[in-house]
């Protein structure tokens, strides 16, 4: 059991949850005007976390024989065999129908939402094979995590959390695009598409970097629209320090992709949603 559970978390990536699940809080906390509720905390998470999984297994489970041909995938569950295909169909679909479940006791406008959700998380997979707007449809993804916690709150989508969720959007696909730079080969002889295969490493570093710029201004009108305090805008700031630091990494040392995409990230939206929650709690 224990064995089968570490597979599955690796499969998903699951300490990658990180990544959205603070910007989901962040945005109930700000719609509750401070805590949320036990309810609301487990409600989303399971929400969160059913959705996360969902994408991560559809997108293992339609990249099988990409992932076969490809050196850093080849070693993944779902490739060589250690989850079978029966299994990982289970998965998704479980998944599927928790999130929906789920969806249905938080409120309608959740329910309503979570299959057009569904649909766009599933949709990502097959973007690569077509454009290299993949990066930018799941920054969508992700994106939803701002909305979707709002909704959780109040039932509505109001404009705070539109901009939060671009932010998150351009946030994510800026640094999906460095990530994909490990794959400019294997994506061009496999005819995938992606930014760095086809306009090149430098023009990606550039996009990249233009992506994460956009990003910073849709945190700051977010925080101009919410009406933050001090704490609000720190967090702007070194955010911005933050994703400077990750193209600084890039630049020196493109071996240390890892240190830029996975630490640098993570330690972005923890430390995002605690400076909000000084905010709220301090209000200087």
């Amino acid at each position: 059991m224990i064995k089968t559970i570490k597979n599955f978390s690796e499969l998903v990536m699951f300490k990658h949850t990180v990544f959205a699940l603070p910007f989901i809080f962040i945005a109930m906390i700000i719609s509750s005007q401070g805590w949320f509720g036990w309810k609301f905390l487990f409600l989303g998470t399971v929400c969160a976390v059913g959705a996360r999984n969902f994408a991560m297994g559809f997108n293992r489970y339609v990249d099988i024989d990409i992932d076969k041909k490809n050196k850093r995938t080849a070693s993944r569950p779902s490739v060589d065999g250690r989850i079978s295909r029966k299994y990982l169909i289970f998965f998704i679909w479980s998944n599927a129908l928790v999130f929906v479940f789920v969806a249905y006791f938080i409120n309608s406008l959740a329910f309503k939402l979570s299959f057009p959700v569904l649909a766009c998380l599933a949709g990502y997979s097959y973007f690569k094979r077509f454009s290299s707007l993949s990066h930018l449809v799941l920054g969508v993804s992700l994106g939803f995590a701002p909305i979707a916690g709002a909704i959780v709150v109040q039932e509505s989508v109001p404009i705070w959390s539109l901009y939060l969720s671009f932010a998150v959007m351009f946030w994510v696909a800026g640094f999906d695009i460095l990530y994909s730079l490990q794959d400019i080969k294997i994506d061009k002889q496999l005819k995938l598409y992606s930014i760095p295969s086809k306009y090149g490493f430098d023009a990606s570093i550039i996009i990249s970097r233009c992506f994460h710029g956009v990003a910073v201004v849709f945190w700051a009108l977010f925080s101009f629209s919410y009406g933050v305090g001090v704490f609000g805008y720190v967090a702007v700031v070194l955010s911005a320090v933050m994703l400077g630091a990750e193209h600084y990494i890039v630049s020196k040392d493109f071996k240390k992709i890892d240190k830029a995409f996975f630490t640098i990230n993570g330690y972005l939206s923890i430390i995002y949603l605690l400076l909000i929650v000084l905010d709220k709690t301090i209000n200087i």
